[in-house]
């Protein structure tokens, strides 16, 4: 994969956790429709359940802006695009261990964290080959 198919694949990635800011806007029944229907029962009342699952919405949709943003010159953000990626990893590991300390089914303990750690692992996987590649492509001749 080269740089620019890389970018694009980043930017198209991006738009899933952009699209929690719709999230962070729903009404309370709404969130309480969801959780039910998911098989989490009844959503808490009370300001700071509300307040969590608005903020971690709004949490998803800056993570995603900020992936586009950084996805728009891996060259020129190549330091701050390798620290956002370890960062993410950190993030998958305490996604895992919330899930499993929260008690949320298994399947979603086993599907958030693992998830992002792979997709992640991916992502550095590529990043490193495409600078690879970026490193051994000469110079062009003036």
């Amino acid at each position: 994969m080269d740089i620019k198919r890389l970018q694009l694949f980043l930017r198209a990635f991006s738009v899933v956790p952009m699209t929690a800011a719709f999230a962070a806007m729903l009404p309370v029944g709404t969130m309480d429709e969801v959780h039910q229907y998911i098989g989490l029962g009844n959503l808490p009342k009370g300001p700071i359940v509300e307040y969590l699952a608005r903020s971690t919405s709004m949490f998803y949709a800056f993570h995603g802006a900020l992936l586009w943003y950084i996805a728009s010159d891996l060259r020129r953000y190549r330091d701050l695009f390798w620290f956002y990626l370890w960062l993410s990893m950190l993030f998958a590991a305490g996604l895992f261990l919330t899930d499993i300390s929260a008690g949320v089914p298994r399947a979603w303990a086993m599907a958030e964290g693992p998830a992002v750690a792979v997709f992640v692992g991916v992502v550095m996987w590529l990043f490193r080959a495409c600078e690879t590649r970026i490193a051994r492509t000469p110079p062009p001749t003036p």
